[in-house]
């Protein structure tokens, strides 16, 4: 066993720079001009025009970047914290509550994991008509507030981590069922809580195809303002890798806040199975 530690110290430095790399590449090409970008062999050293092409990132008017990256983290926390609730309540309440038709309405809420996604825009798009929501953000938000997926995966966690004697003890002291939920189940959530926000918060973040179809291009988020920064004719690939960069800077920010919760979570999850 101890002569495959190297091995496996090698297989994961390669595995991570294999990973890192492209936002490494990314890192570079922002920070140049559009003269290097087809060289070879490719610069593999940053250059020094990071700071211009952020600049001209933010003042590209038909972009509207900087709308849209408070579209686009405005959108995301709401819909996190609204998927994060939602699902540990419902999660909850398929796990350790008794009541009639249980399994039948999870088994339907497991059905719609089914259905693609691409199949509900032009119907969604119909009820947005009907509603006057075309290009307000209420439409990228109140679709998202519900997560089938969040759902079972905290009905999952919640049939693990908390024992029916937690339950039954705090309704001897006369809880409530949304008191047990809010001071008992939540906290003890909390690690299942962080990977559901941390995927939501990815999902929703890097969301295109929705936003694309109900948004214009006055009132975008930050994936439909990074699709405005290609035109038909030319394709300024520094100011795009900027743009890029700077889409992912709020992502790392979140992993970092999060990360020991994630990990903690993924790691209780695997020590009980």
């Amino acid at each position: 066993m101890r002569g495959s530690q190297p091995l496996v110290y090698l297989t994961l430095l390669a595995g991570i720079a294999l990973s890192a790399f492209p936002l490494y590449w990314l890192f570079v090409v922002a920070t140049r001009t559009n003269d290097v970008v087809g060289d070879w062999p490719p610069p593999l050293v940053p250059g020094g025009n990071l700071g211009d092409n952020v600049s001209r990132l933010f003042s590209t008017e038909d972009a509207h970047f900087l709308l849209g990256m408070a579209n686009s983290a405005f959108a995301s926390v709401t819909v996190t914290v609204a998927v994060v609730f939602f699902s540990s309540l419902a999660g909850f309440a398929f796990a350790k509550l008794r009541f009639r038709g249980r399994d039948g309405l999870l088994l339907v809420i497991l059905g719609t994991m089914m259905i693609p996604v691409q199949m509900g825009i032009i119907p969604l798009y119909m009820i947005m008509v009907e509603l006057a929501w075309q290009n307000r953000m209420q439409a990228v938000i109140v679709p998202s507030l519900v997560s089938a997926f969040g759902v079972f995966l905290m009905r999952q966690y919640a049939e693990r981590a908390i024992p029916d004697e937690l339950i039954e003890a705090a309704k001897v002291d006369g809880c409530s069922t949304f008191r047990i939920f809010w001071t008992v189940v939540l906290p003890a959530l909390r690690p299942g809580a962080a990977v559901l926000g941390l995927f939501t918060f990815m999902g929703t973040w890097n969301e295109f195809l929705w936003p694309l179809a109900v948004l214009e291009a006055d009132n975008p988020t930050v994936q439909f303002s990074l699709s405005q920064l290609s035109t038909t004719y030319y394709t300024d690939y520094t100011l795009m890798f900027a743009g890029a960069l700077v889409a992912t800077v709020p992502l790392l920010l979140v992993f970092v806040a999060f990360g020991r919760q994630i990990i903690g979570g993924i790691m209780e999850g695997a020590v009980k199975a």
